[in-house]
């Protein structure tokens, strides 16, 4: 559509042509900053490469209860209390949480 091989796609954003194959593919997920920069080389906004998916059904269908628990996490302004909550689940998973500070 933009008259870009995908040697030119590798070429700007400093990958090899083997791993744009893989992108369009799809054996090979593209993060997000990529696709960022993959819109800003075709000059295409970034909810060009989602147009044509229905999402609510997918969100309300699939809700992700780790994401919730961060999101509740993240509300709470007291940190004595959030610190608490991490031991918490720490002790209920058995997995330790990389503490910054």
């Amino acid at each position: 559509m933009r008259r870009l091989s995908q040697t030119d796609v590798a070429r700007e954003l400093e990958l090899s042509f083997q791993q744009i194959q893989k992108y369009e593919i799809g054996s090979n997920r593209i993060a997000a900053s990529r696709l960022y920069e993959l819109s800003r080389i075709l000059d295409v906004p970034t909810s060009y490469f989602f147009e044509g998916l229905d999402t609510t059904a997918e969100v309300s269908d699939r809700r992700d209860p780790g994401l919730e628990i961060v999101t509740a996490l993240a509300a709470i302004r007291d940190d004595t209390i959030k610190t608490r909550i991490v031991t918490f689940i720490e002790d209920v998973s058995g997995v330790t949480v990389a503490r910054q500070g």
